[in-house]
């Protein structure tokens, strides 16, 4: 075994194979001891069917946790052993049932005895070892529940490729950039409007000289994402978080989530104790990104944009 010591825990999934391959060789050289006839994978339907009598594949399948083709696959395989039989009597003729044959149904009180020193034997590894592999399984099985091993690695990705990622204030160097990365995401759901091109073709007029801020966000030395704070003149609102835009090639790094802090922190930074935003809630990744940054849904605000279909604001004075 001292490969998994080379790959560490990256071969989980191969060991687990290796140990449940061993165990179903124990289990099939065990059914041979007993003299019972039997595979070890078929003992999830046949349990089902001996502890709760007829059930239809479906059922079967919802209560083990199998595809459907794997249960109506193990039931042909069974059905040839003469263990179960299907199309029993129903009284939703809808409703195709599978049942043990009385074969099947002598062989589960056989199985029982064996169950017996199964059990014993198990619970004697159980005492043995350090750890209760069977609690560990139940555990990890709802860990995993509640957050999938790939949404775990996913995670990880992301915040190790958000370590290189670099904010930085805007400079003209970043302007073809800036107009770039937003025209690019505008065209591909909405269409440029003429509030766009002012903004993004005059970024120092428009944003920069009116006490604003653009953020740049550097990965690999690229830009990759940008995001303006623009000063508003309103009696709620203090500045605008908008034109965020973030390089298809480069999501999934946590860009946008970066650059939108580094807004709010700047908002703070210069006195704001409001922050609005306007979006549209086809872009649901952004809309999910606005609510984990704290904001919240308005209305009644007059927009110049055709496709805003959501305000947003954020109070910052609620904020740590």
């Amino acid at each position: 075994m001292k490969i998994f010591e080379k790959t560490g825990k990256m071969a989980l999934g191969s060991r687990l194979r290796l140990l449940t391959a061993t165990v179903t060789e124990n289990a099939a050289q065990i059914y041979e001891l007993y003299q019972v006839e039997f595979s070890p994978k078929w003992f999830p339907v046949f349990f089902v069917l001996s502890e709760e009598g007829e059930k239809t594949i479906t059922e079967i399948a919802n209560e083990i946790g199998h595809s459907q083709p794997s249960v109506t696959k193990i039931i042909q395989e069974m059905t040839v052993s003469g263990l179960v039989q299907e199309n029993l009597k129903s009284k939703d003729k809808r409703r195709t049932l599978v049942g043990l044959t009385q074969k099947g149904t002598l062989l589960s009180e056989k199985i029982k005895v064996q169950c017996t020193d199964v059990d014993a034997a198990i619970e004697g590894i159980i005492t043995e070892a350090t750890h209760n592999l069977w609690k560990a399984i139940e555990e990890w099985e709802f860990l995993l529940e509640q957050k999938s091993l790939f949404r775990r690695v996913q995670e990880q990705k992301k915040l190790r490729e958000s370590k290189d990622v670099q904010i930085m204030e805007y400079t003209p160097q970043y302007q073809s950039a800036f107009k770039s990365l937003n025209e690019e995401w505008i065209s591909t759901y909405f269409e440029m409007e003429e509030a766009d091109y002012k903004a993004l073709d005059n970024p120092k007029e428009y944003i920069l000289d009116k006490g604003g801020k653009i953020f740049v966000a550097l990965y690999n030395n690229e830009p990759v994402g940008v995001c303006a704070l623009i000063k508003m003149n309103h009696a709620n609102y203090d500045f605008e978080m908008a034109k965020m835009a973030v390089s298809p090639n480069a999501q999934g790094k946590n860009i946008g989530g970066l650059l939108g802090q580094a807004v709010v922190d700047a908002a703070k930074k210069l006195g704001a104790s409001k922050l609005y935003l306007e979006s549209n809630t086809i872009l649901k990744p952004a809309i999910n990104l606005y609510h984990k940054l704290g904001f919240q849904k308005v209305v009644g605000l007059a927009t110049p944009y055709k496709r805003c279909n959501i305000q947003m604001e954020l109070n910052l004075n609620n904020q740590l």
